[in-house]
């Protein structure tokens, strides 16, 4: 069972990577999402793998933290990876929008504006999604308002 916890808290093993480990595990599955889902998936099959991804990062968050005894240790990645499927949901996948759906997340997971920096503060599994979730529906929101104005 830790081996499993293991390999979905840090997206495979990614997030032991000594640098960068959260944009490494960002960038593999807008790779994964464009290259070997070269179709436009219905919302119903986004919001699932949503939902798969966001229920066992929970779980998996939670776990891991308990086997090293932090209460958010950088090796999870789930959260990013998570985080970034939010950003991308409904977005046709083309090359430019998801360099631009990457970008966007991944500064807002760094810089994490309010009210992303008080999200952080969640306890526990919840709270290690919580503000990648918060994160990635914002870079959503910012995608939408360009694509609506350009």
């Amino acid at each position: 069972m830790k081996i499993l916890i293991k390999i979905m808290a840090t997206f495979g093993g990614f997030g032991y990577l000594p640098l960068a480990p959260g944009s490494v595990a960002s960038s593999v599955f807008l790779l994964l999402r464009r290259f070997c889902l070269p179709y436009s998936p219905s919302i119903w099959e986004e919001i699932s793998l949503f939902l798969i991804i966001f229920f066992s990062g929970v779980w998996a968050s939670e776990q891991f933290s308990r086997l090293v005894n932090k209460s958010d240790p950088r090796q999870i990645v789930i959260d990013e990876v998570c985080g970034q499927h939010l950003s991308i949901i409904t977005l046709p996948p083309s090359t430019l929008n998801l360099i631009f759906a990457f970008i966007l997340f991944r500064g807002l997971d760094i810089i994490k504006p309010f009210p992303i920096k008080k999200i952080e503060k969640i306890r526990g599994g919840w709270g290690i999604m919580a503000d990648d979730l918060a994160a990635g529906l914002l870079a959503r929101f910012l995608l939408e308002i360009y694509r609506l104005i350009s």
